[in-house]
């Protein structure tokens, strides 16, 4: 109780603290959905960066120099989920690992049956529900906040994890408040997981990525890209989805989204 207390009083003295001016100059240069932002959300999204920074490590990788530039523009587009909840700051994740690039891991395959196979693989990003940490590859972290309409965000979709992770377990539905929040979104996302994957299967292009294909928990992180990514066309194709994820952001990126200039 009294720890609970002490840790709300630090985050509202981190949250009111000036931001610095140099850290939100490279705010407004790496993460352009900042500045299309309300004045509001900018000044939550702030907040939010300076909890963030004082609660989680990070680890430079591969020989990877660590920088203000790298923490920031990671932490922004985390924090870009949080805007407007209750929130804890992904409790579970304690530490962020940072490579320069793409970085290699072994892995097991399955095949078929009980072959399996044994190799190397190239990632992007990883994390887990027992790791207590994340791994970018901070070329993808950039340039996924620099082009924030191409439909692909390793920072967001590696973070939604963290938020499936909320309610310990790993399958695709992050803490919801209400049973029947909880029961509309598992009829949803059922329904629009079974899309994804019938369009993989028979190759029919999709607007989400077919990686969500994989499994529930893939296909809530994929979506949450494509929500923040691609707003307007995910809107249009699939109502029911962007509803669902709007109800659990308890945000409307349509209304801040590059896809509105670019149609313009």
């Amino acid at each position: 109780m009294i720890f609970g207390l002490l840790k709300q009083h630090r985050r509202r003295r981190l949250r009111a603290q000036p931001f610095p001016k140099d850290w939100l100059g490279t705010i407004e240069r790496n993460a352009p959905f900042f500045q299309r932002l309300s004045v509001n959300d900018q000044t939550e999204l702030l907040g939010h960066i300076q909890v963030f920074l004082a609660e989680k490590r990070f680890e430079g990788c591969g020989d990877l120099g660590l920088t203000d530039e790298i923490c920031l523009t990671i932490a922004a587009q985390a924090c870009l989920l949080l805007l407007h909840r209750k929130t804890d700051y992904f409790p579970r994740l304690l530490t962020i690992l940072v490579y320069p690039s793409t970085y290699m891991v072994e892995e097991k395959r399955h095949l078929e049956g009980p072959v399996w196979e044994e190799g190397r693989t190239a990632r992007l990003g990883e994390t887990g529900r027992q790791l207590g940490a994340l791994v970018l590859a901070w070329d993808a972290a950039k340039s996924g906040a620099t082009d924030p309409s191409d439909g692909k965000n390793v920072v967001l979709h590696e973070f939604a994890h963290q938020l499936d992770f909320e309610n310990d377990a790993a399958d695709g539905a992050p803490a919801l408040a209400t049973r029947g929040q909880q029961l509309s979104w598992s009829e949803v996302m059922r329904t629009e997981f079974a899309s994804l994957r019938a369009a993989d299967e028979t190759g029919i292009p999709t607007l989400l990525d077919t990686y969500g294909a994989n499994n529930p928990a893939e296909f809530f992180a994929v979506s949450t890209e494509a929500f923040f990514e691609r707003p307007c066309a995910l809107r249009g194709r699939h109502p029911k989805l962007y509803a669902e994820l709007q109800r659990y952001f308890r945000q409307d990126p349509a209304e801040y989204s590059a896809e509105r200039k670019h149609r313009r």
